[in-house]
């Protein structure tokens, strides 16, 4: 299953109770380029790197996960 990573990144926001001008104050952008990051389903790694430290989660593990994944099902597959 592909990773939308906007939704993950919203979903970190809300459990750590922060709201969308928290994240835009520490990213110094707008509210709306906050929401237009919930939307998207890919992002820019160093975009990704910011959003990691500033939320205190490694967001880059999620792929690292579905790579780990894909490479069980391939090695079963033989």
């Amino acid at each position: 299953m592909a990773i939308h990573i906007g939704k993950e990144i919203k979903a970190e926001l809300q459990r750590q109770e922060r709201g969308v001008t928290w994240l835009a104050d520490k990213l110094h952008c707008d509210r709306t380029n906050v929401y237009n990051i919930f939307k998207r389903q890919g992002i820019d790694t160093r975009l990704l790197e910011r959003i990691s430290i500033i939320l205190h989660r490694n967001f880059f593990t999620l792929y690292c996960k579905e790579d780990s994944d894909d490479v069980e099902k391939h090695s079963t597959d033989v």
